[in-house]
């Protein structure tokens, strides 16, 4: 099965060096520990909540705030807000710097959603970290370095492919998002060895792309 890759398009990366403690702490950083921060925005959240915990494999900086924006992209709030907004803290610039070097890589040539359709209107997001950074670990409840198959798509597709996920292999579910997120998705994290999470997404992939064919599973009843 081969899927048609739909890159990200990342909108703005912005530093604020020596940022007001009155910022850090909307933000959720720590003024005690952060004194710089790194902004990004793009089209895709899921890709770059993954893009943010690549970040933290990368450089000493922490993620103190990953938000989607409601009804997704193609209801932004203007013309630079994407589908989210990513905020990396650090101790000082240079950490900033090689966090967001981290991030834009993996957005780049990484982390991305696929077409599961001719058309290209139902989208699928079957990605398998290898080794989890400090965010989404912590997020998962799991420990840095485990594997992990972040899997998203639209409602009734994600719903079926999880099942398929997880019979098709030995992972177990550690978080699972019904519909709708914010982007009127659904999405599920799974774990288990490298192995299992490749197979548990490659079966997801296929039950999404099966649905796109045949969504009312006509062979088996008309109406």
């Amino acid at each position: 099965m081969t899927l048609e890759p739909i890159l990200p398009k990342i909108l703005s990366v912005r530093r604020i060096h020596a940022a007001h403690p009155s910022v850090l702490a909307a933000y959720n950083a720590d003024p005690a520990r952060h004194t710089s921060l790194g902004l990004v925005t793009c089209d895709q959240d899921d890709s770059t909540y993954v893009a943010l915990d690549e970040a933290t494999k990368h450089a000493d900086v922490d993620v103190v705030f990953a938000r989607s924006f409601y009804a997704g992209a193609g209801n932004a709030s203007g013309r630079l807000s994407g589908e989210i907004l990513g905020v990396i803290a650090g101790s000082n610039p240079d950490d900033i710097e090689e966090g967001l070097a981290a991030l834009v890589r993996c957005l780049e040539h990484d982390a991305c959603f696929y077409s599961a359709d001719a058309r290209g209107e139902i989208v699928v997001f079957p990605h398998v970290i290898s080794s989890l950074g400090h965010y989404l670990s912590k997020e998962a409840g799991l420990e840095p370095g485990q594997s992990m198959a972040y899997l998203v798509a639209p409602p009734i597709e994600a719903t079926i492919a999880l099942d398929a996920a997880l019979k098709a292999a030995d992972v177990r579910a550690v978080r699972i998002f019904p519909p709708p997120t914010e982007t009127n998705f659904a999405a599920a994290w799974l774990t288990g060895t490298l192995n299992q999470c490749e197979a548990a997404a490659e079966a997801f992939a296929e039950a999404v792309v099966e649905i796109g064919f045949n969504p009312r599973d006509d062979r088996r009843r008309s109406w």
